[in-house]
């Protein structure tokens, strides 16, 4: 039997129908090996790091899934793919996106490699995601 692991994950749009697409970004994770437990409230946020007139809006899940971490860091590259997100950012030049998937915490897991660092270094930084995380930490009592 595969030992079956636990993820945290933040997801953000500010493009088109934010709610609908973190909504469906949640539902093609079934299809990825990959299964939500809980989702937080929606948080509201203007975007850090560069200019838009469009707002964030984000959400933190807890997911489990018997994918190894750089396996699932490529599937959820893989769904924001498959809505139409062309690129990363790269040195931290942010732009607008339909949608973000971001691989915060996976089981205890410190890891630190060019693809994947883990915990996700910025999260303690980011108010829309230590929120939606928070709220799940007390919506699950952990």
């Amino acid at each position: 039997m595969e030992k079956v692991n636990v993820a945290f994950l933040s997801l953000g749009s500010n493009l088109g129908d934010r709610e609908s697409q973190i909504t469906q970004a949640i539902d093609a994770m079934s299809a990825h090996q990959i299964t939500l437990i809980a989702l937080s409230s929606f948080y509201y946020s203007e975007p850090l790091g560069f200019d838009s007139e469009h707002h964030f809006c984000n959400a933190c899940a807890k997911v489990t899934t018997t994918l190894q971490p750089f396996v699932l860091l490529e599937r959820l590259k893989c769904i924001e793919q498959d809505f139409g997100r062309t690129k990363k950012s790269i040195n931290k030049n942010y732009e607008d996106r339909v949608i973000d998937i971001d691989l915060i915490f996976y089981n205890n897991m410190s890891l630190e490699s060019p693809q994947l660092t883990l915990p996700h270094p910025e999260w303690n930084k980011r108010p829309f995601v230590y929120w939606p995380l928070l709220e799940l930490v007390e919506l699950l009592n952990i």
